[in-house]
């Protein structure tokens, strides 16, 4: 496994070489981006773009080299990431946020031998503890019972369709960039193909139809048309606690679980 940071804050630090493929002037900004914030994220954007670019051609020579090395068509190819960026989305910056930017990652797979080289999208959610069990299934390796998570590898290659299940979002505790001093709050949530439903320790939140809303600048929590769908997606967040074990309990609680010493002082400053 190889990891890079960008891209990632601080957005000016990509090579010139890259800089100068994107002007902040000619950047297309998300319509959820507050007017005055616009100029900002134009300029914020086009570095993160930069940082891309040049991850982009570090992909290339990684490619190469396995292409070089003969094991190109008997190797698992997966390039992923952790967290998105709000980048100044509903006045929002960094992570750990509930909306799209936030959440949504690229998953790219690439296995020529099963899957040929053909470009497949497959529409559905998936969670980064699905990720382990499904390689391993393309692998056909046996999975372990204590492996958390979901084998999505008959999807992959065909042999079933994709599936419409709702995945966990979560923030268990607020800190750093988005403590409770910036905003921060704990929240579970569910994201399906269509809705994202969230709820914070005081209750019901958030709930988006993606598909009519996608840039999430309508919350539909508590109206009547969606009182149906959010009794089904709370049920189906529940069962996820269940499945997880997870009370959803406030952070502090967390981190005295997990013997994890903290000052939540800290956690309530405004840098």
């Amino acid at each position: 496994m190889l990891s890079w940071g960008p891209p990632h804050e601080p957005y000016e630090t990509a090579p010139e070489k890259y800089r100068q493929m994107f002007n902040p002037d000619s950047i297309k900004v998300r319509p959820n981006v507050p007017d005055e914030l616009r100029e900002k994220a134009r300029k914020d954007i086009a570095g993160y773009y930069a940082h891309i670019a040049a991850l982009d051609d570090c992909m290339k020579e990684l490619l190469t080299a396995v292409k070089n090395c003969g094991i190109e068509e008997n190797t698992i190819f997966v390039f992923t990431s952790d967290h998105g960026d709000m980048l100044y989305s509903h006045g929002e910056i960094k992570k750990q946020k509930p909306w799209d930017e936030s959440l949504l990652v690229p998953f790219l797979l690439r296995y020529p031998e099963k899957l040929g080289n053909s470009q497949k999208v497959i529409e559905m959610p998936i969670n980064t503890p699905d990720i382990f069990p499904t390689l391993l299934g393309l692998s056909g390796i046996e999975i372990p019972a204590t492996v958390e998570g979901s084998d999505y590898s008959k999807i992959i290659t065909g042999k079933e369709k994709a599936a419409n299940e709702a995945v966990l979002i979560q923030c268990a505790v607020p800190f750093h960039q988005w403590n409770y001093g910036f905003g921060g709050r704990e929240y579970r949530g569910v994201r399906t193909t269509r809705f994202t439903y969230v709820r914070d320790l005081n209750g019901p939140w958030l709930l988006y139809d993606n598909l009519e809303d996608p840039y999430q600048m309508n919350n539909l929590i508590g109206t009547d048309e969606m009182i149906f769908i959010q009794s089904d997606l709370e049920n189906q967040l529940q069962e996820l606690l269940l499945k997880s074990n997870d009370e959803f309990l406030p952070g502090a609680d967390y981190m005295k679980m997990w013997n994890y010493t903290w000052d939540m002082n800290d956690s309530l400053k405004v840098n």
